[in-house]
């Protein structure tokens, strides 16, 4: 079967979320490098692709797409997975928690992992002071919704995209930034999510993804710095 979509992705970076939804799809695709340590995201070739510069994008028959959630949203629409459909019940609970992790949880990582993009060098530090209190306040409003018995696509018996971003978001804040406080996320205070991250660590469409980006056997729950056998995360 010929390749339908094109990820272009650097490893541990956004384009793991995309990945990891691709495999549970089981959508064919082919995975691009794009290098990092050469700054290829920044690229006139690449920008014709996604004119921001960020990683991922996704490449389909009906052109480019970029930005995480857009791409995620517009899978689970065209493949019925990973998401409520259009007339579900539950579709506007869902879409509601998206936004939240994308528009603040994942909008502050981004932040906190690049400061220079958002404010002067002499403030960074402050800048991630208080950020790191605010992502770890979306970790814990997280961390509730799970418990909520009506909330079935986050923590569910099912893998769901709120799960996989969740997870990543949760990778990511035990990882990084290497400049800043080790443990400033505090994740052994939000038993919810690292429960939910020790199943999706357990996936099948994870382990394909651990494989290709070097991740480790246990990517979300307790993360290690990755190995990929191409590319930089940095």
């Amino acid at each position: 079967m010929s390749h339908i979509y094109t990820l272009h992705y650097a490893p541990d970076n956004a384009s793991l979320i995309i990945r990891i939804a691709l495999e549970y799809i089981g959508a064919p695709y082919t995975a691009v490098l794009v290098d990092r340590s050469l700054e290829a995201q920044s690229s006139a070739e690449y920008r014709t692709i996604n004119p921001l510069g960020m990683i991922p994008a996704l490449e389909t028959e009906e052109g480019a797409i970029f930005e995480t959630g857009a791409i995620l949203l517009w899978l689970a629409d065209r493949h019925g997975a990973l998401f409520p459909k259009l007339h579900d019940p539950a579709r506007g609970h869902a879409l509601k928690w998206m936004f939240f992790i994308s528009n603040s949880l994942h909008a502050g990582l981004r932040q906190m992992f690049y400061p220079e993009k958002f404010i002067d060098a002499e403030y960074m530090d402050n800048l991630r002071d208080g950020l790191a209190q605010r992502i770890c306040a979306d970790f814990a409003q997280l961390d509730q919704v799970i418990s909520d018995p009506d909330m079935h696509w986050l923590g569910g018996a099912d893998l769901s995209l709120l799960d996989i971003y969740v997870c990543a978001c949760l990778r990511w804040a035990q990882l990084y930034p290497k400049t800043y406080a080790k443990g400033w996320a505090q994740i052994h205070t939000y038993p919810n999510l690292l429960a939910l991250a020790a199943r999706v660590d357990k996936h099948p469409a994870i382990i394909k993804v651990q494989a290709a980006e070097g991740l480790g056997p246990t990517p979300f729950s307790a993360p290690i710095h990755p190995n990929p056998p191409e590319g930089s995360a940095t």
